[in-house]
């Protein structure tokens, strides 16, 4: 009855709108329950989020939230966690916000070691605006605006996150939930940008290759002797078109953009005098 009450005390009151059988509420359950096994308080957590099924969470959430625009999460989230950096920073999103008009952050945040974590959930199609493809979605798959298949191959989120230099890659299914609640933690006690793709199934508009019984005859767990700060074996894991690894497939500390950050500020004001003469003397 404690452990259900400290669940209750992240959840806002406002019931999910999410259809029924929708994998999200496996992801909302595992996420609060990490939040519960972290300690973290509400008042020093802050949930980001763009367009689209996922990016109603913050709703649900007892927590600051901010429901961002189509594609403009991680700038926003990346925004608030330079501003205050003692808040811990989580960011939500489909992978139709998220690698789509949202595409060109990606990078940016991942190369710049941004301390927050980025969830995506990635259900290869956009449910909210009534199953069009995503760039998640397989080749040949029909949807209701391309009955006769696509034409572009899918993107692999968690392989673009490692080639982007992403520190922290994780891989997770919305019904494996202990595992999931591990992989969240892991990734919010990460000292840098963490990434965790998260497959799951739409109900209402499901693919051929993202619907449950397909994922479960074709996940496997990442090997125990699997090196993830080996950034080609990450990759290999992270692309293999054979199965579908759950797990850590990347892990590389390295300083933050807010360490950078405090370590400029610091040689600035250390030299500020001569900073300040040799830009005159460029200009004299």
């Amino acid at each position: 009855m404690e452990e259900q009450d400290k669940f209750c005390d992240y959840l806002s009151g406002v019931n999910p709108v999410w259809c029924p059988g929708c994998g999200y509420y496996g992801i909302l359950g595992a996420l609060v329950e990490a939040f519960v096994d972290l300690k973290l308080p509400s008042e020093e957590l802050a949930l980001i989020s763009g367009i689209g099924c996922a990016s109603r969470l913050p709703y649900f959430v007892k927590a600051y939230g901010f429901h961002g625009i189509h594609g403009r999460a991680l700038p926003i989230a990346q925004g608030v966690k330079i501003a205050n950096p003692n808040l811990t920073v989580v960011t939500v999103g489909g992978d139709g916000d998220g690698l789509a008009i949202g595409g060109g952050h990606f990078p940016h945040v991942a190369r710049n070691n941004v301390d927050l974590t980025y969830i995506m959930f990635n259900n290869a199609i956009y449910g909210m605006t009534k199953g069009q493809f995503s760039p998640t979605t397989t080749l040949l798959s029909s949807t209701k605006i391309s009955p006769f298949g696509l034409t572009g191959d899918a993107l692999n989120p968690s392989a673009l996150a490692i080639v982007y230099g992403a520190s922290f890659v994780a891989r997770g299914f919305s019904v494996k939930k202990e595992q999931l609640k591990d992989l969240i933690m892991q990734g919010i006690r990460h000292p840098g940008f963490a990434f965790i793709e998260i497959l799951s199934s739409c109900s209402s508009f499901n693919t051929t290759d993202m619907n449950v019984a397909h994922l479960l005859k074709a996940i496997d767990t990442v090997p125990a002797d699997h090196n993830a700060e080996d950034p080609v074996a990450a990759l290999g894991l992270a692309g293999n078109e054979s199965k579908i690894y759950l797990g850590v497939l990347r892990r590389s500390p390295r300083p933050s953009l807010e360490d950078r950050f405090q370590e400029i500020q610091e040689r600035a004001q250390r030299g500020k005098a001569q900073g300040i003469d040799n830009l005159v003397q460029q200009f004299a």
